[in-house]
């Protein structure tokens, strides 16, 4: 019989590390800080809202647009953050998460050749997503050590071709956040550019130490080019649920509606509808930043003892600890130093050199925080006998 051989549109792409690193902790009963995601359940007003939306019969298609009442709430909480305000009927769109977000924003504005600008390390999906849309992706990496944005190697990275930048404040996986200063400094390079920007602020409320989540609309320049991408799932501690929203002026709005009805058409009706009547009180989310900032400082704190460097934290629920100065590890790669915490101390890390497209060792993990307090305890004690 032939076999029909598929020619693979994004044959570089594997198993990711991130299911090697989740079987290896299963494998060696390890505390998994690899994972992404919260080990705790979210607030139980949440769940009685969706469950009451259930039962009230919002169990049909909701709008392809989404929810009216939560893109109202979606607009007037954004306009009480940032000033701003994007029409809830125009310039707001819900979506099944913000990876399908992000996906959807990329199909809709790269062409076959375009190239986007990428900042190494990124979250996994941005660069597929940008193959997939048939553009060329040129990844800019940020600065070693720090991972600040490097604008002298961004300008140089711009050409004829750019379409598109992706930005994502705070930052996943290193967990710096964008100043109004690096907004100013982008704006600079771009505004008499045809140059989309797509911003990735799922962790907007996890900023820390009273500081202000800045959104690339807190620059006038950019707002006119800007798709801002959220996740109510990070938000709400429901990531499973995938709920996101896109707010992009109208122009930009009608051409993501165009690929958004194509590829989900909606999200989920009653998620939407409970997640509507639960932004009615802001505490939840005003709330997040000393609640994640408690939960950074706990697991940093356990930590002062060891020698690893833990590197600045200013938002996301992900910090990064350099173990050079760690002599039973200080000799391996990344990835085969988050393989040996895993197996001799029993704690998964994931290593920051996957999140880039090309080797690049930095001696630097990335921990997630967003974890009960007794996991994080248990995982800072295991990780305590790099002290001895």
């Amino acid at each position: 019989m032939n076999s029909i051989v598929i020619q693979s549109k994004l044959p570089k792409v594997g198993t990711t590390i991130f299911s090697v690193m989740s079987a290896l902790a299963t494998k060696h009963q390890a505390v998994n800080l690899g994972q992404g995601f919260p080990d705790f359940d979210c607030d139980p007003r949440l769940i009685d809202a969706v469950t009451a939306a259930m039962k009230s019969g919002h169990n049909q298609y909701p709008l392809m647009i989404g929810n009216p009442r939560l893109r109202e709430r979606v607009s007037a909480k954004f306009e009480t953050i940032h000033g701003v305000r994007y029409d809830a009927t125009s310039e707001i769109t819900i979506t099944a998460g913000a990876t399908q977000a992000i996906l959807s924003t990329l199909l809709a504005i790269v062409r076959s050749g375009d190239e986007v600008i990428v900042l190494e390390p990124c979250y996994d999906s941005y660069i597929p997503n940008i193959e997939l849309a048939g553009g060329v992706a040129v990844p800019v990496h940020l600065k070693h050590g720090t991972f600040e944005p490097d604008f002298d190697a961004i300008s140089r990275a711009i050409s004829a071709k750019t379409r598109a930048i992706v930005v994502n404040t705070p930052h996943n996986p290193s967990g710096r956040a964008w100043s109004r200063e690096h907004w100013n400094r982008l704006a600079d390079l771009i505004e008499n550019r045809d140059i989309f920007l797509v911003s990735d602020e799922v962790y907007e409320h996890m900023v820390f130490d009273d500081q202000a989540h800045l959104s690339a609309v807190c620059d006038a320049r950019l707002r006119d080019r800007s798709f801002v991408i959220s996740s109510f799932g990070k938000t709400f501690h429901v990531t499973g649920w995938k709920i996101g929203t896109v707010c992009a002026p109208a122009e930009l709005t009608t051409e993501f509606r165009k690929v958004h009805q194509y590829t989900v058409f909606t999200a989920n009706s009653v998620m939407q509808e409970g997640i509507a009547n639960y932004l009615l009180d802001p505490a939840p989310y005003r709330d997040l930043p000393k609640f994640y900032q408690a939960k950074r400082d706990r697991f940093v704190a356990a930590l002062v003892t060891t020698p690893l460097r833990m590197l600045p934290c200013e938002g996301s629920y992900f910090v990064c600890a350099n173990y050079a100065d760690v002599p039973v590890v200080r000799d391996l790669s990344e990835r085969e130093c988050a393989e040996w915490m895993t197996a001799e101390l029993g704690v998964t890390p994931i290593p920051v050199s996957a999140f880039y497209s090309s080797p690049t060792e930095q001696q630097t993990l990335r921990f997630c925080f967003a974890k009960r307090d007794e996991t994080l305890d248990e995982a800072a004690r295991r990780l305590t006998k790099l002290a001895t």
